[in-house]
């Protein structure tokens, strides 16, 4: 008698499957094979992409770069002593307490410069101004130790005033981050537009800062190096640099936040990209000490003058005229100024900036610049966002943003390049009026 079939052919029973399982694999693959999934994908190949185009960096580019510089701080100079003869004829009040004009190194050293100056002179104050509401008043914890440091000891060593030593800090520290700017974007796209993105950034609107006792440069400087190190895989190398810029001036966790996102993709990525132990460990080590000391000044601040969240109160002080002095929420405070001064209109502003952001972004010629350069630029959107009031200041804080300057489409005609440039110096012009002769910068 011959067995059954079921014991002449090994039965070959299915795996078992989760019912829950199934439906979402299968959503996931429809996800992938959407129109929304396969854009994802395309937009992962563009920023993962190695950069096209990409020259070595020739010989003499860095005195092309050089007389860039000069002529585009002379112009800046230019500008300040116009605007400061016509300010001094005119008896017009300068400086938060609108006193009259002195020297051209007085013009060149207000605001917050002035301040520098006071910390490098006299340190910090041990006590905070507030007012009968019990508000922290603007002072000098809103400024970060770095700047003023250097501004003495140089001062120090060479028996120099602290207002040239001050300038000439700005200045030296301008070059150093144009040099870099164009190194770091000579990496990522094609030197016909890494070559006009600095001169844009040279001549920008807000680029007469380079020219005052800002530091402005500084930072920057310090930013784009350690955006370069990162694009070259040298993470470690990035530390002391982030270390120096988180007491330089707010805005070193954006850069933290871009580390993060690199390290995750590398990670995800890491059988078709290998991310070897020492690289991860490095750039985990960096990305998160850079956090902890950006997060810290607050800390320092509470304990050398007693009081509690001293410097984020400190900052407070300057919203007080804007929004009132309610708590600080993050990812609040756009939100807060436009709906008071605009109520949902500014809201509705608030959303649209937020949304076209997000599209430039998603730009092909912007996401083309590289995963560094995207994620940077995504970082510093939203750590503005998160801590800080819109308001004449924004521009000022938007520069570190520059290397998105490397998007070929602000140099793609003649006709572009020319308009860009003009309005640039109009800008300039009308920023030095505004936000530094006759307003707040």
């Amino acid at each position: 008698m011959s067995a059954p079939p079921s014991e002449l052919v090994p039965t070959v029973r299915p795996a078992p499957t989760d019912d829950r399982v199934a439906p979402l694999r299968e959503r996931g693959r429809r996800l992938l094979d959407s129109r929304f999934g396969q854009a994802l994908r395309q937009y992962g190949r563009d920023v993962l992409r190695a950069p096209q185009g990409v020259e070595p960096i020739e010989r003499g580019a860095f005195t092309r770069v050089l007389l860039l510089w000069a002529v585009a701080r002379a112009v800046n100079f230019g500008f300040l002593w116009g605007f400061y003869s016509i300010a001094k004829s005119a008896r017009w009040g300068f400086g938060p307490d609108s006193e009259r004009l002195g020297t051209f190194f007085d013009y060149l050293t207000g605001w917050d410069a002035d301040r520098y100056g006071q910390i490098a002179a006299q340190g910090y104050p041990m006590s905070l101004p507030m007012n009968v509401s019990g508000d922290i008043l603007p002072n000098n914890w809103a400024f970060l130790p770095v700047f003023p440091s250097l501004v003495r000891a140089i001062s120090g060593a060479t028996g120099l005033g602290w207002q040239p030593v001050a300038v000439l800090i700005s200045l030296a520290a301008s070059l150093g981050a144009t040099w870099v700017l164009f190194r770091l974007l000579r990496t990522v796209t094609k030197p016909h537009a890494a070559w006009w993105a600095v001169v844009f950034f040279s001549f920008a609107p807000m680029s007469f800062l380079f020219a005052l006792g800002y530091s402005e440069g500084l930072f920057m400087l310090l930013v784009f190096s350690g955006m370069l190190l990162a694009i070259k895989r040298q993470y470690l190398w990035i530390l002391p640099i982030g270390l120096i810029a988180a007491y330089t001036r707010p805005g070193v966790l954006a850069l933290a936040l871009a580390l993060g996102i690199v390290f995750l993709v590398r990670f995800f990525r890491r059988r078709v990209d290998p991310f070897p132990f020492r690289e991860w460990a490095s750039l985990m080590a960096t990305g998160f000490t850079m956090a902890i000391a950006g997060l810290s000044w607050n800390h320092i601040a509470q304990w050398a003058t007693g009081t509690h969240n001293a410097y984020i109160r400190t900052e407070l002080g300057w919203w007080l005229d804007y929004v009132g002095n309610d708590e600080f929420t993050p990812f609040t405070p756009w939100f807060r100024q436009a709906g008071t001064h605009l109520g949902v209109v500014g809201i509705i502003l608030v959303v649209a900036l937020i949304v076209a952001f997000a599209a430039l972004l998603w730009s092909r010629p912007v996401r083309r610049l590289g995963l560094m350069v995207v994620a940077y630029i995504f970082s510093y959107g939203v750590y503005i966002l998160a801590v800080f009031l819109p308001q004449q200041s924004t521009f000022r804080l938007l520069m570190p943003m520059a290397p998105i300057l490397g998007d070929d489409r602000w140099s793609s005609t003649p006709r572009r390049r020319t308009a860009i440039l003009v309005g640039c110096l109009v800008l300039q012009l009308v920023a030095i009026l505004l936000l530094w002769t006759r307003g707040n910068p």
